[in-house]
């Protein structure tokens, strides 16, 4: 038995399925791909499939990570691979398989794309908007927990948050905390935006990486 990682992406449609129904995907893909998977022991056996962090539902994952216990005796992590880029759809690409080196629970930061598409064309006051809100000594907002709704102040989390014009779009860069202790969603961002600054515009928002307290690349 051995555990291998598989790294994928998520875009397109796919962007638009819950991580349950991708949970769901995953296991039918890996089925029809007759991947010897290691199952639990007892009465209710189940595969062994651990996600490194959900994605918040819309977002595209540029590298997304999926661990899976396989009988290294019957199959290789190329097999692994070809036969699992011949099941899933278009949507969801394999990038590699490689055995892990980090484990999930070591994921502390993860970086994000935004591009933004005033609604109105006017880019300028777009990006004028983008930089009032970066300005702004506190940037108040609320986020669902398990406990309830919770308050705070978004504004620390913005330190490595920047952008660009390019064309007709503001480009956004993010690098917020991520993981089990903390979660900041870049939708909490373009919420204030639109909320506090009455900013109106289409949103198509990437994670691009994942990263460990020491700003190391999830491997």
């Amino acid at each position: 038995m051995k555990t291998v990682r598989i790294w994928f992406q998520k875009r397109g449609a796919a962007r638009y399925i819950s991580h349950l129904d991708l949970t769901h995907c995953m296991a039918r893909a890996i089925h029809r791909a007759k991947i010897p998977l290691w199952y639990t022991q007892g009465f209710n056996p189940r595969a062994h499939m651990v996600f490194a962090l959900p994605l918040p539902l819309g977002i595209e994952g540029r590298r997304e990570a999926l661990d899976i216990k396989i009988d290294e005796t019957q199959i290789t992590m190329e097999e692994v691979r070809e036969r699992l880029s011949r099941t899933l759809p278009g949507t969801l690409p394999v990038l590699s398989v490689t055995e892990p080196v980090m484990k999930p629970g070591k994921i502390t930061w993860a970086s994000y794309e935004l591009v933004l598409e005033p609604e109105n064309g006017d880019i300028d006051l777009l990006a004028q908007q983008c930089s009032a809100l970066l300005s702004q000594p506190e940037i108040p907002v609320s986020k669902h927990t398990k406990s309830g709704m919770i308050h705070f102040d978004l504004k620390p989390y913005l330190a490595e948050t920047s952008f660009t014009v390019e064309e007709n779009t503001v480009r956004i860069s993010a690098f917020l905390p991520a993981g089990s202790e903390k979660n900041i969603s870049p939708y909490l961002l373009t919420d204030a935006l639109e909320h506090q600054q009455g900013a109106s515009f289409l949103c198509e928002a990437a994670r691009t990486g994942l990263y460990d307290a020491e700003r190391k690349l999830f491997e």
